[in-house]
């Protein structure tokens, strides 16, 4: 079985012009025989946890992943790849209930924000950012951050519903530079400390620790919110979900109300992701389909806008990488060598499923279909 499964994933390496144990920096160095099998057999899962089990190295991971997708191996099915490993970046958890949707809180959101702030920087935004107009990393965050208040024509004393707030660092720049009420919610207990502290001092924001699903039971006034925010919210919610999450945002928003949906996209309308970023890092992982979004749209909603820019987020997950590389020492008494190679592996895979355009990240502007109020074009 080794020798087979060795002459198997040499072709298909070949193919892709990466070499076992050559001496380029995104060539595979192998420690451990058993890695073949171990790939054929377990697929995703067997070629990540044999790389933090140190069976195999590469100097530019990220490149090795790169080379890989873009040489379009696994999209021959005859090539055996299509078996061997499903690399196209999943990421975030697909939600068929509330209580799958606490798992990627308790197992991944919650964990030590020290590991957060090293890794995202003072902006301590965990999406893709906006790098038109600069190269640093929380300028292009921020920068994402006034895009999102532009699109969707954010004014002074509006009332803004926003789905997943993360550590509140959109809810601050939007209250601090347009002079708008923000309503946000999450299910992450450790987020929702961070982003009560972070706008301790802003009386125009509230937090809420809930799904997003009960964001309606904290509208105590019964009011009807100008503008809705999703940053990052989508990739959570799981593909039985798009329609529901549409019609919450229909209910919750005025007539001529904007609805503002950031997500991660895939070509594919698929109902799972990959296995490997599932087990450890975002559990039941799932990224919506162009098609599946539009289609959940259809009847509630006239798209007014749509933005790809998903080469920033490979910019990003770089960003990401430099910065939790430079902390280790600093982590290190905390999470231990096998943590540092997960996590490596899963920002560098990651950034080469943008970098090959495998995966995009999507803007959506949406209006009411019955609403009377004209959208207009807005500047990038």
């Amino acid at each position: 079985m080794t020798i087979n499964a060795k002459k198997i994933i040499e072709t298909i390496l070949t193919r892709a012009d990466i070499r076992i144990n050559g001496d380029r920096p995104g060539d595979i160095q192998v420690h451990n025989e058993r890695l073949y099998g171990k790939v054929l057999r377990q697929q995703s899962i067997g070629l990540g946890d044999a790389y933090m089990d140190k069976w195999w190295d590469c100097e530019d991971l990220d490149q090795f992943f790169y080379k890989l997708l873009s040489s379009h191996v696994i999209d021959n099915k005859k090539s055996h790849l299509s078996y061997i490993v499903k690399l196209v970046p999943a990421l975030f958890l697909n939600f068929q209930s509330k209580k799958h949707s606490q798992k990627v809180a308790d197992e991944h959101y919650n964990l030590d924000n020290t590991l957060f702030q090293h890794m995202l920087g003072p902006s301590m935004a965990y999406t893709c950012a906006y790098f038109k107009h600069t190269d640093h990393l929380d300028k292009a965050q921020y920068a994402k951050y006034d895009l999102v208040c532009r699109k969707v024509k954010l004014k002074p004393g509006e009332k803004v519903l926003e789905l997943g707030c993360g550590w509140g660092s959109f809810a601050k720049y939007a209250a601090e530079n347009y002079g708008c009420e923000i309503v946000s919610v999450n299910i992450s207990e450790e987020q929702i400390k961070y982003a009560k502290t972070l706008c301790k001092n802003l009386e125009n924001v509230e937090f809420f620790l809930c799904d997003y699903r009960d964001a309606h039971i904290y509208n105590n006034k019964n009011i009807k919110f100008d503008k809705v925010v999703s940053i990052g919210l989508c990739e959570h919610i799981g593909h039985k979900n798009y329609q529901g999450l549409m019609t919450l945002v229909k209910k919750q928003m005025k007539e001529d109300g904007v609805f503002l949906l950031h997500t991660i996209g895939g070509n594919a309308s698929v109902k799972t992701g990959d296995p490997w970023l599932s087990k450890h890092i975002f559990p039941h992982g799932h990224i919506p389909s162009l098609k599946q979004l539009v289609s959940a749209s259809q009847g509630t909603f006239a798209l007014e806008d749509f933005h790809n820019f998903g080469t920033d987020y490979d910019l990003t997950l770089m960003a990401w990488y430099d910065n939790f590389k430079q902390h280790w020492a600093q982590l290190k008494n905390t999470y231990d060598e096998r943590f540092y190679r997960m996590w490596r592996y899963y920002l560098l895979c990651c950034a080469a499923g943008f970098r090959a355009r495998y995966t995009y990240l999507w803007q959506f502007v949406f209006t009411k279909i019955d609403s009377r109020q004209a959208y207009g074009n807005t500047e990038r």
